[in-house]
């Protein structure tokens, strides 16, 4: 069903042949009541525009990737023949798997199984289809990678780079996960995950998104003063971005609402010999609204991070100290200083105990018994302004 008439190799061969023997079966001279003709494909853009026609394909369903629910539903149908356990919550893992097709969360319980066989496990847990899901989208981690400790640093704060923006941005994709453990090709990442599915994008979030991304270079600028080659996957996606949003969706206040780009893949030579859409002069005022939106970002990130630079070196020590932070443990860091457990245990001891709180409640005959036998007493204005103090 290729589109005829595309590429370098000539517009007749014999793949057309098929084509066109398939479009006169579907709708020839002769008569064919009661066949149905179904076809799948995942590159709808590259078909004969005449298989599209009336008579021929003629009702056309498309199926995306599930929704939050729909990934939900997918998981607990491939989790049928797999032991899980009780603290496995798959619709926390629905939230973490923005954009996965049902193929990719299938593989991603697969890959959770031999996680929890590699360590032995009698089930499934939660930590095991974490590393899965890290497995999936960056690769086994390389724990004997040897690194510098001056380039674990610069992973750091790159890394926590990105953190802060996530963090302040409201548009911006939130962190789910930093770590510093080298993985696939990367010293280090980041799970930046969109904060809900979304079918349109705002041009605040996707100019959001790209100070997200341009987060870790900035912090390297700040703290080091130098540059590195960390940031050139961060680079190619905020251009991206930025070319899409004054090429595709109109967002640029000079050039105004027009496509000069169509979001397309073309076949090798079929625009060979042409000419784009737009003179010498456009192509010019393009490239200098993509990268003057590159480096507004560029310059928020830099504003962002010198706001937030005690916040930053605080998640950028801990990730060396740890490695690895979850987006609990980062929102910690980032309003308190501290991580949860911490917090959790000054608020222990900030609270009157149960001993404490049973001495309030105490009748007068009680008190002066308390009193005699030596007892410590907390009066109830006493108590009131411990806890006004707290």
């Amino acid at each position: 069903g290729r589109q005829r008439g595309a590429g370098l190799g000539g517009g007749h061969d014999e793949r057309e042949q098929t084509l066109n023997q398939l479009l006169v079966e579907m709708d020839g001279f002769e008569g064919n009541e009661g066949v149905i003709v179904i076809a799948a494909t995942n590159r709808s853009d590259v078909l004969d525009p005449a298989l599209l026609r009336p008579g021929r394909f003629d009702r056309q369903i498309l199926v995306g990737n599930p929704d939050v629910k729909g990934r939900e539903q997918i998981l607990q149908v491939h989790a049928r023949n797999k032991k899980l356990e009780t603290e496995v919550d798959l619709k926390v893992v629905a939230q973490q798997t923005p954009g996965f097709s049902g193929a990719e969360l299938e593989n991603l319980l697969n890959e959770a199984a031999l996680v929890a066989a590699r360590f032995d496990h009698k089930a499934i847990t939660q930590a095991d289809i974490a590393e899965a899901h890290d497995r999936v989208i960056a690769g086994p981690a390389k724990k004997d990678r040897v690194i510098s400790e001056q380039q674990r640093r610069t992973v750091a704060y790159h890394e926590a780079g990105h953190t802060i923006i996530g963090m302040v941005l409201s548009d911006a994709r939130v962190v789910h996960k930093v770590t510093i453990v080298p993985r696939g090709r990367a010293g280090g990442y980041a799970v930046m995950l969109p904060r809900e599915d979304a079918y349109i994008v705002t041009r605040k979030e996707l100019y959001d998104q790209m100070v997200g991304l341009l987060g870790g270079r900035a912090a390297e600028e700040i703290v080091f003063n130098t540059q590195s080659t960390g940031a050139s996957n961060d680079f190619q996606q905020a251009t991206k971005i930025a070319r899409s949003m004054v090429t595709e969706y109109g967002m640029s206040d000079r050039l105004g609402p027009v496509q000069y780009e169509g979001n397309h893949t073309v076949f090798v030579g079929r625009d060979y010999g042409q000419k784009p859409a737009y003179s010498d002069q456009v192509a010019y005022e393009i490239d200098n609204e993509v990268r003057q939106l590159l480096n507004q970002a560029h310059e928020e990130a830099h504003r962002i991070i010198n706001e937030h630079r005690e916040q930053l070196n605080l998640i950028a020590e801990k990730l060396l100290e740890v490695e690895t932070l979850e987006a609990a443990q980062i929102e910690s860091l980032f309003k308190t200083g501290k991580m949860p457990e911490q917090v959790a245990k000054s608020e222990e001891t900030d609270t009157p105990t149960s001993a404490q709180s049973q001495n309030q409640k105490v009748a007068p005959s009680r008190v002066e018994e308390a009193l005699e036998a030596g007892d410590h007493i907390i009066a109830d204005d006493q108590v009131s302004s411990d806890h006004q103090q707290a």
